[in-house]
C-alpha cells in the first residue's frame, strides 16, 4: 500500500475539489483505466483540514502501489500527463522528478478484524 500526504494551499482547495469532480464524473472512465494500467485495486483521497493547514491523504493499494508514483512520473499517455499536471498545480508535486521529497509514511500500527 502507498500512502501520500500532500499539503494544499488554501487558494487551491477549490481546484482540488474540481479535480475530484472530474475524476468521479467526466474523466471517470479514463481514471478507471489509469488505475488498472498501474495495477491498483484501490485509489482513495481524503481532504483533511488540520490545525496546520489542509492536506490530502491518498491511499494506493494493489500490486502496483509501491511503484505507482515513480511510474506515473514517466507516463506518456494524455490522461496520465493531465493527472500529473493537476498534482503539480495543486500540490507542487512534480512526478517527473520522482516521489515527493522526504521520507514516505511508515506504517506503525495496523488492526483488522
Amino acid at each position: 500500500m502507498g500512502l501520500i500526504l500532500a499539503p494544499i494551499a488554501a487558494d487551491k482547495v477549490a481546484t482540488w475539489m474540481a479535480f475530484m469532480e472530474d475524476l468521479n464524473g467526466p474523466k471517470k472512465a479514463a481514471f478507471d483505466d489509469f488505475n488498472r494500467r498501474y495495477n491498483l485495486t484501490r485509489h482513495d483521497a481524503w481532504l483533511c483540514e488540520t490545525p496546520g493547514g489542509v492536506v490530502v491523504c491518498a491511499i494506493h493499494e494493489g500490486p502496483g502501489a509501491s511503484d505507482f508514483i515513480a511510474n506515473a512520473g514517466k507516463a506518456t499517455q494524455e490522461f496520465d500527463k493531465w493527472f500529473a499536471a493537476q498534482l503539480a498545480d495543486i500540490h507542487g508535486m512534480d512526478l517527473t522528478k520522482g516521489p515527493p521529497p522526504g521520507k514516505m509514511p511508515e506504517l506503525r500500527l495496523s488492526w483488522k478484524a
